[in-house]
C-alpha cells in the first residue's frame, strides 16, 4: 500500500481553492486517529483505512490544488467486518469519536460543521451490511458538507475505490439506461451525474477495451473541457447529458468490471446480494491494471509537495 505523507501547507492555500492531496491525507489521519481513540478510550481494536472518495483529484495542478471550486468533501472510511464494532454500542462510540475529530480537524481550515447525521444505508451496497454514511453541513460557508462512507470490509483505499465503482456504475445505469426515455433532472442533478461519468471514466481507463476508449474519448475530452470552464450554462448541461446518454457510455464501464468479476463468478449486476466477505473485494486481474494508476496522481502531487516544501513532514 502506498504511504501518503501530510506535507507542509494549507488546505485552502491560495484562491480558497483546496489542495485535494492535503485533503486526501487529513482524511487518512483522521481514521488513524480515530482507530488509536477507540483503542484508548474503550480498549477496542478497530483497524480503520481511509481516504478521499470521488475524482476531484483528476481535475488539478501538479501539487493537488483543485482547478476548481470543491464545496462537497467526501471520504470513504473501510471497517473490519466480525470485530467488536458489531456490538451497537461500540460502533456509536465510533461515529461519536469520528464526528468529534472530523469536527476538531476541519476546524483548524475554518470548517464549522454541525448537525451530524449518519446510520443512513447507501443504495446498492450490499443487502446484508450495507454501507453507511456520516455527515456534517459547514455554516462558515468554505463547504457545503463533510460525507464519509462507511464500508463493511479491511481493504486498502485503492481496493475500496474500485470495488465502488460497482456501485456508482448502477446508480449511473439508472440514470441512463439506454431504453428508457432521459430523465428530466434539474441542472444541478445533472451537473453531477455527469462527474461521476468523468470520474468512472477516468478510475475504470486502464481496464476499458481499446474500441470502447475510442469511441467514449471524444465525448469524455470535451465534457472534461467544459467541467474544467465550470459549465455554468443549464444549456450546455444539457447538451452534455444527451451526449453521454445517447452514446451508451455506461455500458462500457460495466463490461470493464462485469468480466473480472464474471471470472470470480461474481454478477455486478446483483452486487447487493454477494456473500459480506467478497465486500471491498477486487480481482488481481483488476488490481494490477487500476492500482498504478490510481496512486500515479498521488504520487505526482508529493513530488511536487515535496519540491516546494522539502521532504519534512508536517504535524499539524
Amino acid at each position: 500500500m502506498m504511504q501518503y505523507k501530510i506535507l507542509p501547507g494549507n488546505l485552502y492555500p491560495e484562491g480558497n481553492r483546496i489542495n485535494l492531496y492535503y485533503l486526501h491525507n487529513l482524511f487518512k489521519v483522521i481514521g488513524e486517529s480515530v482507530s488509536l481513540q477507540m483503542k484508548q478510550q474503550h480498549k477496542v481494536s478497530v483497524p480503520i483505512t481511509s481516504g478521499m472518495w470521488g475524482g476531484t483529484y483528476m481535475v488539478a495542478l501538479d501539487d493537488g490544488q483543485a482547478k476548481t471550486n470543491v464545496v462537497r468533501l467526501y471520504s470513504i472510511v473501510n471497517l473490519p467486518q466480525n470485530s467488536p464494532l458489531d456490538r451497537i454500542e461500540n460502533f456509536e462510540c465510533l461515529m461519536e469519536i469520528y464526528q468529534q475529530t472530523v469536527c476538531t480537524t476541519f476546524k483548524r481550515y475554518g470548517l464549522n460543521l454541525v448537525d451530524p447525521r449518519w446510520g443512513e444505508s447507501i443504495p446498492y451496497s450490499n443487502n446484508e451490511r450495507p454501507t453507511t454514511a456520516l455527515q456534517m453541513w459547514d455554516t462558515a460557508g468554505k463547504a457545503k458538507f463533510v460525507r464519509a462512507f462507511f464500508v463493511w470490509n479491511e481493504a486498502t483505499w485503492e481496493e475500496s475505490i474500485i470495488y465502488d465503482m460497482i456501485r456508482n456504475v448502477k446508480v449511473l445505469k439508472e440514470l441512463l439506461n439506454i431504453n428508457t426515455r432521459p430523465a428530466k433532472k434539474e441542472s444541478s442533478e445533472l451537473k453531477f451525474l455527469l462527474q461521476d461519468v468523468l470520474i468512472t471514466y477516468y478510475t475504470l481507463h486502464s481496464a476499458l477495451t481499446p474500441d470502447f476508449i475510442e469511441h467514449a474519448e471524444p465525448i469524455i475530452k470535451e465534457l472534461f473541457e467544459q467541467f474544467v470552464k465550470g459549465m455554468h450554462s443549464e444549456e450546455k448541461i444539457e447538451e452534455q447529458y444527451h451526449k453521454v446518454y445517447s452514446s451508451a457510455l455506461v455500458y462500457g464501464f460495466e463490461e470493464a468490471l462485469k468480466i473480472p468479476y464474471g471470472k470470480e463468478n461474481l454478477d455486478v449486476r446483483k452486487v447487493e446480494d454477494w456473500p459480506v466477505e467478497k465486500i471491498n473485494y477486487v480481482p488481481d486481474e483488476l488490481k494490477e491494471k487500476l492500482v498504478p494508476a490510481l496512486q500515479a496522481p498521488w504520487k505526482k502531487f508529493q513530488t511536487n509537495l515535496e519540491k516546494k516544501y522539502g521532504t519534512e513532514v508536517a504535524n499539524r
